[in-house]
């Protein structure tokens, strides 16, 4: 039974995860963190039925990351989503943490330069990038147009999805919350799915791991929302299931037969109250290819 909530565990975290940012370069740096503690986090203190909690934070001159696969380093590193990212499989299923303390002068928006930094140097990461076309679903403006009210943005509030530092993901039994920050979450659970100042950018993050393909945002709209989707609980547990299987989570046959019995109606459906829609499309993205990186990083 303990194991079941450990994978599981890991499966809601990896939803947190594959939603990681979208695509930018891949410039070296000389940027370098001033020191930095990378363990393997400890799976014995991850328990969806006590609850759990995991993330990055930034305090002061300190980022901390709290049970994160090598495949969403990656992703923060190079600010890709991790779809976009191709390797072996163990990058979704080795967790580390890392305690890093930045250089005085350096600014947040320089982390991920010195992630990469730390990347290369404790755990041999070599990367090359290439574009690819994937299917993938284009959410767009209903033919009704759209339904849900602009909020008005506190500045302050801003989500910075490029160089997200202070995201943070709790679960238990009942379902998952992602906080982004500035009161913007998106949570999805036994009682359906809400998000709260979520941009279009963000809902097609929270909604890819869900997903048979990655979701883009094509509606232009620039404001952000508050939103519910009401999913039927046979649409929303092969949601659940098919989160699952993109975290690399090995599932029995009776599991992965519920997404044969869904018809994602009611996904569609409620989108459609909101004056959006999943369009299917193909369209060209970047991808980083892992050329080379160790299982575990050298000693601290």
């Amino acid at each position: 039974m303990r194991s079941r909530l450990v994978v599981a565990s890991i499966t809601m975290l990896q939803i947190l995860y594959i939603t990681c940012m979208p695509a930018s370069g891949l410039s070296q740096t000389d940027l370098y963190f001033e020191a930095a503690s990378i363990r393997p986090s400890n799976l014995e203190n991850l328990n969806i039925a006590a609850g759990i909690r995991a993330g990055v934070r930034a305090d002061g001159a300190q980022v901390r990351y709290t049970f994160v696969p090598l495949i969403a380093y990656v992703g923060y590193a190079y600010e890709i989503r991790n779809y976009q990212i191709v390797g072996p499989d163990w990058l979704r299923s080795e967790l580390f943490d890392i305690v890093a303390k930045l250089p005085d002068g350096s600014t947040t928006k320089e982390v991920p330069q010195m992630l990469r930094a730390l990347l290369q140097d404790r755990f041999g990461l070599k990367v090359h990038r290439e574009t690819k076309e994937f299917p993938v679903y284009a959410l767009e403006i209903a033919k009704g147009g759209l339904k849900m009210k602009e909020l008005t943005a506190d500045p302050s509030d801003a989500v910075d999805l490029l160089n997200p530092l202070n995201v943070s993901f709790t679960a238990d039994r009942a379902g998952g919350t992602f906080n982004l920050g500035g009161g913007s979450y998106f949570t999805a659970g036994d009682k359906g799915v809400e998000g709260k100042k979520l941009s279009m950018t963000a809902l097609t993050y929270m909604l890819t791991p869900f997903l048979d393909r990655p979701a883009i945002d094509m509606t232009g709209l620039k404001g952000v929302y508050d939103l519910e989707l009401n999913i039927s609980p046979e649409d929303l547990r092969a949601m659940q299931i098919r989160s699952a299987v993109n975290a690399g989570v090995s599932l029995p046959p009776q599991a992965l037969r519920v997404l044969d019995n869904a018809s994602g109606d009611s996904l569609g459906a409620a989108l459609d109250k909101l004056g959006l829609k999943l369009v299917s499309r193909k369209a060209p993205l970047e991808v980083v290819v892992v050329d080379a990186m160790q299982k575990t990083p050298t000693e601290n």
